[in-house]
């Protein structure tokens, strides 16, 4: 398969296995997140909700796109994985999965709401701070890439408590003669219909929102695995059509040839378009003697994608640049030139969305017990009521789905605990959370990241030393 030889072919399943079993345990370990609102409101069964979420997950990973899952690939240069032998490869990407699952398996085993979501992400940047180390090379992170990502996971839990908080006194004020709905649920009946619908509602919308948000890291994760072993098969999309390729490169060829000295006055936008320039006629080349074959060679494929990411990179760094004078039309047409000739390079294929949705769905389904208790039980001295259960739902929802809009992970599991935790501030004021808690949660917050950059750091250098 794929031209490994058999230690090779091994070793990709096993990673492949191992990422798959992340998103397991990202299931019930975030999903459970999903479904305590309505099992403490008793709006439904545990058993028919987390059903109902790992259903709503699978769904979820299929409807969110991959926009997120690029986010996560390009956060860790490609080449990176490439420009070395393929064990040291397969170092770095189990140091991060060892390391992310360990840190999600200890939280989960003490009831710690901990985010999936910090846990990959710290264990990324540590394998590439610790290959920077090793070979003096600091360009191994994409830091702005990192940035965006470090500012959608610190903001998004402030946004979450501060939304819930004024969602609660909407709903108080819209059904201020409703006592019912703010005093804590009756275990011996259900809601009444509206109430359950509207928190069945929610809940749902949560799990897809998850799905679409969460999966996608999983589907990163196992691109990046497919990219560092088997480039030649997964580097571009489609390697057995160039002249799709062709065409779409020449749509950006046209409009940046166009530019003259004049235009290209300023010395650093020069330098850069030049690069893409450069760039482009290189692709162009390998192209002309892929046509004989209809097919691009399998070693010039890496070689393609890293050219489109560089074209990409520096024209949209000066894009909006005076100098370059594109009216408001040519940039708009220029950007999508980009993104069309981007989609052979963003892309997974069916068989991976399928592998994460079944491994983030069944997971949802088992283990949820200790981080709904946590959550329904613990950040508020009182258990949830209706109202709160349905404002916390209903702004992390929105949160989740607006950030994979700008293909931005966050935290699923942050998002509703800092929400519930409003909800309850909203109720009673702070004197109505349990410091305790919330200090395990905010600890799990800080110490995630460092924990696992270091961890993944640190075993990369051991695994770099043994092979």
């Amino acid at each position: 398969m794929f031209g490994l030889e058999t230690s090779l072919l091994i070793i990709l399943i096993i990673c492949i296995l191992a990422a798959c079993a992340f998103e397991f345990i990202n299931g019930f370990h975030d999903t459970a997140n999903a479904v305590a609102t309505v099992i403490y409101t008793h709006s439904l069964k545990p058993m028919h909700a987390v059903v109902l979420s790992g259903v709503l997950n699978f769904l979820g990973v299929f409807s969110g796109g991959i926009g997120v899952a690029v986010g996560i690939i390009n956060l860790l240069p490609a080449q990176v994985l490439t420009d070395q032998n393929v064990y040291q490869s397969m170092a770095m990407i189990l140091s991060l999965i060892l390391t992310a699952i360990l840190w999600n398996l200890g939280t989960w085993y003490y009831g710690i709401p901990c985010s999936s979501s910090h846990t990959l992400i710290g264990s990324i940047l540590g394998v590439g701070l610790a290959y920077g180390l090793i070979h003096n090379d600091m360009s191994s992170v994409n830091w702005s890439k990192a940035g965006d990502i470090g500012l959608s996971l610190m903001f998004s839990p402030i946004f979450g408590f501060v939304m819930t908080i004024l969602m609660m006194f909407t709903l108080r004020n819209i059904f201020r003669k409703n006592e019912q709905l703010f005093v804590e649920p009756d275990v011996t009946k259900y809601p009444p219909w509206w109430v359950r619908a509207t928190l069945i509602l929610t809940c749902s919308g949560v799990s897809f929102a998850h799905g679409s948000n969460d999966g996608q890291k999983g589907v990163g994760l196992v691109m990046l695995i497919l990219i560092a072993i088997v480039p030649g098969y997964f580097a571009i999309q489609d390697y057995q059509n160039p002249y799709k390729i062709q065409k779409e490169l020449q749509e950006v060829a046209s409009m940046v040839n166009t530019l003259t000295d004049k235009q290209l006055s300023d010395s650093k936008v020069t330098k850069d378009i030049n690069i893409a320039k450069e760039k482009i006629t290189e692709i162009g080349t390998i192209l002309n003697v892929s046509f004989a074959k209809n097919e691009i060679p399998k070693e010039k494929r890496f070689v393609i994608r890293k050219n489109i990411l560089e074209i990409d990179k520096k024209i949209k760094k000066n894009i909006d640049h005076p100098s370059l004078n594109f009216t408001p039309q040519e940039i708009s047409k220029l950007k999508y030139a980009l993104e069309n000739l981007k989609t052979n390079t963003d892309y997974a294929p069916y068989w991976v969305l399928l592998i994460i949705s079944l491994s983030l769905g069944l997971g949802t389904m088992i283990g949820w017990k200790k981080i709904v208790v946590t959550i329904g039980e613990k950040i508020g001295k009182a258990h949830l009521n209706y109202a709160q259960g349905a404002s916390a739902e209903m702004v992390t929802a929105g949160t989740i789905l607006l950030s994979s809009a700008y293909s931005l992970p966050v935290s699923t599991t942050h998002i509703l605990s800092s929400g519930v935790a409003g909800s309850m501030a909203a109720q009673g004021g702070l004197k109505n959370l349990q410091r305790k808690t919330l200090t395990n949660i905010a600890l799990a917050w800080v110490l995630t990241l460092p924990v696992c950059i270091l961890g993944a750091g640190g075993l990369y250098f051991l695994l770099h030393q043994l092979l």
